[in-house]
C-alpha cells in the first residue's frame, strides 16, 4: 500500500485526514510529470512492451540491496504494497535472486506477530521503522499472490505455506458480512463506523482472487469477486460515471464518496481498469475509457484525477503508468520509457505483465 492509500491509522477519521494528505504529496509528484502528456495521444499502437531491460532500470532505480522496494518520492520509505508489486513483477521477470531478497525483507520486517498481515509503511529515518502497524489489504493480496506464484514455479514450499497463511488471514480479519455482500476491509483497523463501511475499489485485485478460488476453491473468494464486481458497477460518481478511490456504503446499493478522503477518481481507483481488464471484466472499464476518449477527442490530455463531485481536474497529465494502462484499454501511443517514480513504474510494468 502506498503512502496516499496506506495509513488505516487506529481510528477512521484521523487514518482518512492522513491519507488525504499523502494523496496530495503524490499529485505534487505527479505534476512533475506533465511532459509526458504527449504518450497520450491516440496511436496505432497496442502494446507497451516492459522486458528485462525495463525490469533491470526498475531494480536499479527502487530494489534497495536488502530486499526493500522503495518509494524515493515519499521520503524513501517502503509500503507492502510496493513489495507486493516487486515481487510479482519478478516472478513475472523470471529473477529468483531478486524475489527471494524481497520475500525474505517483507517476511522479516512486515508481517506481523500476531496475525498473518503485513504493517503497511515502513520509514527507514523514522524513530520507529514501523509507527503504524496497521495493514493495508492491497500489499497482502499482492504478496500472497506473489508468493503462491514463486512457490509453484521454484517449488519453494515455505513461500506456499506464507501464502496460505496470508489467505487465510484475509478470509477471517478482511472480508466482512454487511447488507447481504462480502466486503473487502482495506484494513484491520479504520473502516467501519456507524454501521457503515469504507472500501476502496482499487483493492478488487480480482486476477489474484481468480488464483486464491484455484488454490482455496471458489467457495473461498468467488462470492467475494462477486460481489466486488457489482459494487465497481453500481457504485458510479461524477457526471461520466467513474469509480471512486474511496466509497462509503450504508446499505444495499447505497454508495457515496467516502468522507475524509478526496472525492477522486485519481490515483487509487486508476488501478480499477487495469485490474478488471486482468480480471476478465473488461466491461467495468467501459465508464473510464469513455471519459478518456472524450478528453482526447476534445484535445486535452488524460488528466491525473478528477474530481467527482466538483468535476474538477488535475492541471497535469496521467503518468506513465497511467499511460500504459489508457494504451490497452482505449489504444492510445504506449509510455515511451521506464516512469522516473515508484507508483508510475510499477503500474506501467504490472500492465505489461497481466495483460
Amino acid at each position: 500500500m502506498v503512502v496516499e492509500r496506506g495509513s488505516a491509522g487506529n481510528g477512521g477519521e484521523a487514518s482518512g485526514a492522513v491519507r488525504s494528505a499523502d494523496i496530495d504529496r503524490r499529485g505534487f509528484g505527479f505534476g512533475l510529470l506533465v511532459a509526458l502528456t504527449a504518450a497520450c495521444a491516440p496511436s496505432r499502437q497496442s502494446k507497451a512492451m516492459v522486458g528485462n531491460s525495463e525490469w533491470e532500470t526498475f531494480k536499479a532505480r527502487f530494489l534497495d540491496p536488502s530486499g526493500r522496494v522503495v518509494d524515493p518520492q515519499n521520503g524513501g520509505i517502503s509500503h507492502s504494497e510496493g513489495q507486493g508489486y516487486g515481487m510479482l513483477l519478478a516472478y513475472h521477470a523470471g529473477d529468483r535472486a531478486a524475489f527471494e531478497l524481497m520475500a525474505k525483507w517483507t517476511q522479516e520486517t512486515l508481517r506481523r506477530n500476531d496475525v498473518a498481515l503485513h504493517a503497511w509503511k515502513y520509514e527507514p529515518n523514522g524513530f520507529s521503522h514501523i509507527p503504524d502497524r496497521n495493514n493495508a489489504t492491497d500489499g497482502d493480496i499482492l504478496i500472497a499472490w506473489a508468493l503462491g506464484r514463486a512457490g509453484q514455479r521454484w517449488g519453494v514450499a515455505a513461500w506456499r505455506s506464507q501464502s496460505t497463511e496470508i489467505r487465510a488471514a484475509i478470509r477471517k480479519r478482511l472480508v466482512v458480512d454487511r447488507f447481504g455482500m462480502k466486503l473487502l476491509l482495506p484494513g484491520l483497523d479504520g473502516f467501519t463506523a456507524n454501521g457503515r463501511v469504507v472500501v476502496n475499489p482499487a483493492y478488487f485485485i480480482w486476477p489474484a482472487f481468480r488464483a486464491f478460488s484455484e488454490w482455496d476453491g471458489q467457495g473461498a473468494w468467488q462470492q467475494l469477486a462477486d460481489d466486488c464486481t457489482m459494487i465497481v458497477s453500481q457504485a458510479r460518481f461524477g457526471p461520466y460515471g467513474l469509480p471512486a478511490d474511496w466509497i462509503e456504503i450504508a446499505g444495499p446499493g447505497q454508495y457515496a464518496l467516502a468522507p475524509n478522503h478526496d472525492p477522486r477518481f485519481g490515483f487509487d481507483a486508476i488501478r480499477v481498469p487495469l485490474y478488471a481488464m486482468a480480471g476478465n471484466r473488461a466491461g467495468l472499464a467501459q465508464p473510464v475509457a469513455n471519459f478518456w476518449r472524450q478528453c482526447l477527442a476534445q484535445g486535452q490530455p488524460i488528466p491525473a484525477w478528477i474530481d467527482l463531485a466538483t468535476g474538477q481536474r488535475a492541471e497535469y497529465a496521467i503518468s506513465n503508468g497511467g499511460a500504459a494502462i489508457a494504451n490497452k484499454l482505449i489504444g492510445t501511443a504506449p509510455p515511451l520509457g521506464l516512469a522516473n517514480d515508484y507508483y508510475g513504474a510499477a503500474l506501467q510494468m504490472l500492465v505489461s505483465a497481466l495483460l
